[in-house]
């Protein structure tokens, strides 16, 4: 019976494109999503170590630094069973671009001499990923010799190669493929070495051609040293989810996550370069200049397309969804809040300092962009911007929240679409106000056009989107295709702190209501409040908690002044990275803090996940409160008070290319900064 994969609990290894997902014994097994992965295809499905015929037992197993993961283990059937163990193995994986090697180190103890046969069984699937992820299981394909004592498979697009050093192949059944070696383990270890190479024609993304991260690597120490151990793990993550397409190699954006979204997401790349200002703003341009490059230009309605839109996501073929006939083609517009964002990252990575030659030449995209939310996402006229599938084959819902039961009625109903959410009519009202200011510094016209129509949208969402619940107003998570609030309480508010949508009153409003036990799992914050007839902690949308959607909620609450808020949703992360071993994943249980002691893994999630890693920067930024202003010349520092993680500092931020470095106490006030020169800093009184 084939079943769906469970990711946690697997060991990864990864530079993107290429994967490798592992037992946490370093057994690569035929089952679930156990694999080498080049871009979406599983080159290979099996790679079993075995020693006399008999599987180490493990001991030890971690990452080891970006792309690089080490398992220990003991050898206990290999000499006699009655003393202790004589035989140690430790086996390091390497993962680069297309290549995955494996160095195995046999040692004995003194005085003791062991001769074993050591075995590599494998296998490959050439499976799509969308049929691993289904748990749709695909037999194995025989091996051919490839010469020199390798292994090969191949389909019309797809090689894989596998040599070991000195190892003989078996392909004595081709079905059941080994690499072999005879070896003597005596005072000096043994090394045996092999390599997986892969390569695929048909590929939609590759590695960028510089070898380097484009964003710094920040140096943090305090008090609490969980956010220094987050920053390290997620940096690491990070590095190894770059990739570029094959025609742009020298722009980089962040793959959506490992294993089921090695790919370019509009949104959830746009939103992972955003997180990463304080960095640089490489990263942020790249990602810019890949998507506009890929800007919708024709209306189709099977793919979503439509002039000035960013799109949504890029495979290498076209995508089954779970949704009974529903089928994503290979490059697909269906999200409705990629646009604005892509604004607003342009916005705010030319205030942290992105070269202005830079932002002129993307300035016809913004226009574009700004103009696809007016005339083709306001498709009836009502002045907010909305979704709904025409083609009746792509994603029902069009939000992060795109799973088909996301948007859902406090009693469970479904709301039924023409859909308009919330947080993307504050992405739709930020990036007016960001377009506007980007048109008046270029001396572009339209700025006033685009002021008066965020104006407008802010207040038709005070008069629409509002309702009343047993504890005070909130947001509605959408307006359905009646134009009533869907009136569910969901972390979607949150998205809207900051966007300038909202006012004071409204703000608090919103902080009160998240910051309460229905929303605050004390592990992060819930996608939807306990208090709905759809909650479900397991539900991917109906009461999970998101790393990153805490993350934003937690940047929001702290740049409109609820710093308690953030503060207590900041602990529940920083306690959830402890039990993932600060690897955040890309969501998990919303169950109560007061009845699980950890958080409990969702069994699919991604890990890591472009911005579930760079959430860890968004946590370190609110807490700081720097904010830049290059076009300006000035810099601002509104630190949270008291420090939600005791006293810190900060060295290997970023403004304008130059290093910017500060500390601040324990109580909140800035101790030290070191800015770049030519910035004025402006030191505002701690959020409060």
């Amino acid at each position: 019976m084939n079943r769906h994969p469970v990711l946690h609990g697997l060991l990864v290894c990864l530079q993107a494109p290429t994967q490798a997902w592992s037992g946490d014994d370093g057994q690569i097994r035929p089952e679930g999503a156990q694999g080498v992965y080049e871009g979406d295809v599983r080159v290979l499905s099996q790679a079993r170590l075995t020693l006399a015929g008999a599987e180490p037992d493990a001991l030890m197993s971690a990452t080891d630094g970006p792309g690089s993961v080490v398992i220990v283990s003991i050898a206990r059937d290999i000499d006699d069973p009655t003393r202790d163990p004589t035989v140690r193995v430790e086996r390091r994986r390497r993962v680069e671009s297309g290549t995955m090697t494996e160095q195995i180190t046999l040692s004995a103890a003194s005085g003791a001499a062991v001769h074993a046969v050591v075995r590599v069984d494998l296998a490959s699937d050439l499976a799509p990923m969308e049929a691993v992820r289904a748990g749709r299981a695909r037999p194995a394909l025989p091996a051919e010799s490839a010469g020199n004592g390798s292994l090969r498979w191949s389909d019309d697009a797809v090689t894989v190669r596998v040599s070991g050093d000195d190892a003989d192949a078996d392909l004595a059944d081709p079905s059941r493929p080994a690499l072999l070696w005879n070896v003597t383990v005596e005072r000096d270890p043994v090394l045996l070495r092999w390599r997986a190479e892969a390569h695929d024609d048909a590929a939609v993304v590759t590695t960028p051609v510089q070898p380097h991260p484009e964003w710094s690597r920040p140096e943090v120490r305090a008090e609490d040293w969980r956010l220094p151990a987050l920053l390290s793990q997620a940096m690491d993550d990070l590095t190894g989810l770059r990739l570029t397409m094959p025609y742009d190699r020298d722009d980089a954006f962040l793959a959506a996550g490992a294993p089921w979204y090695f790919t370019l997401f509009g949104r959830d790349s746009l939103w992972a370069a955003r997180m990463l200002l304080p960095l640089g703003t490489d990263l942020a341009a790249g990602t810019l200049r890949v998507l506009a490059r890929r800007q919708g230009r024709t209306a189709d309605a099977g793919t979503a397309e439509q002039p000035g839109k960013i799109l949504h996501e890029v495979r290498r073929t076209a995508i089954a969804l779970r949704e009974g006939g529903r089928e994503l083609p290979p490059v697909y517009f269906g999200t409705v809040d990629a646009t604005p964002l892509w604004v607003c990252l342009l916005h705010d990575a030319w205030r942290w300092g992105m070269p202005e030659s830079e932002v002129v030449e993307l300035l016809p995209h913004a226009q574009a962009a700004l103009a696809w939310m007016s005339d083709y996402a306001d498709a009836d006229g009502d002045g907010f911007l909305e979704y709904i599938d025409t083609s009746g084959r792509g994603l029902a819902n069009q939000g992060w929240k795109d799973s088909g039961d996301s948007v859902q009625w406090h009693d469970g109903r479904l709301a039924t679409g023409p859909i308009a959410l919330a947080e993307v009519q504050g992405y739709a009202h930020e990036a007016a106000l960001a377009g506007a200011a980007l048109l008046d510094a270029f001396d572009q016209p339209g700025a006033d056009r685009w002021r008066t129509w965020a104006a407008q949208i802010a207040d038709r969402f005070r008069r629409q989107f509002w309702v009343e619940g047993r504890l005070g107003a909130y947001p509605a998570i959408a307006l359905d295709g009646d134009k009533r609030p869907v009136d569910t309480l969901t972390s979607n508010a949150g998205h809207l702190l900051g966007t300038g949508l909202l006012s004071a009153d409204e703000s608090t409003a919103v902080a009160r209501r998240l910051g309460s036990a229905e929303m605050d799992s004390g592990f992060g914050l819930r996608t939807m409040a306990t208090t709905s007839a759809g909650y479900w902690p397991l539900s991917y949308h109906g009461g999970s908690v998101w790393t990153h959607d805490t993350a934003i909620v937690v940047s929001g609450l702290a740049r409109s002044g609820h710093t308690d808020a953030a503060a207590a949703l900041i602990e529940g992360l920083l306690d959830a990275a402890a039990a993932f071993d600060f690897r955040l994943p890309e969501l998990y249980g919303g169950d109560a803090r007061s009845t699980t002691p950890r958080p409990v893994p969702y069994p699919a999630a991604c890990r890591p996940q472009a911005w579930s890693a760079a959430a860890a920067v968004a946590l370190l930024s609110a807490i700081v409160g720097v904010t830049a202003d290059v076009p300006a010349g000035a810099v601002t520092v509104r630190p949270m008070t008291p420090s939600p993680v005791g006293a810190l500092s900060v060295d290997g931020l970023r403004v304008a290319g130059e290093p910017l470095s500060l500390s601040v106490a324990a109580d909140g006030s800035l101790r030290t900064i070191d800015a770049p020169p030519g910035l004025t800093v402006g030191t505002a009184q701690p959020a409060r």
